[in-house]
């Protein structure tokens, strides 16, 4: 999992018109099952959407400054705004429909 500093997420919301942040933990099992199935939706149905894995337990300041307390969390930003955020129980299905209309509304 790539480190970034705050000044790379910042950058990244800025470039980028949608972004996905994943943070997630290597001793969180929960964390590890979930990924490949996020990567997977998103690769799949959310194609234009920026995707980000940040480590909570190694990069606790960009944890912080989004006020991630707990993982799993999915946080997903429209030009550069959060819309969705999710955490601990995730269900794929229930973050699907949640992102499927602001995703229509700025990609399609």
């Amino acid at each position: 999992m790539r480190k970034y500093t705050l000044n790379d997420i910042e950058e990244i919301l800025s470039s980028n018109d949608g972004v996905m942040l994943y943070f997630s933990g290597e001793n969180c099992g929960v964390c590890q099952v979930l990924k490949p199935k996020i990567q997977e939706l998103f690769s799949a149905s959310f194609s234009k959407l920026k995707q980000v894995y940040i480590s909570a337990e190694l990069q606790k300041e960009i944890a912080a400054h989004f006020s991630v307390f707990t993982i799993p969390t999915v946080i997903v930003f429209f030009e550069k705004k959060e819309f969705i955020r999710q955490s601990r129980n995730i269900s794929i299905g229930d973050l699907k429909t949640k992102i499927e209309r602001p995703y229509g509304l700025y990609f399609e």
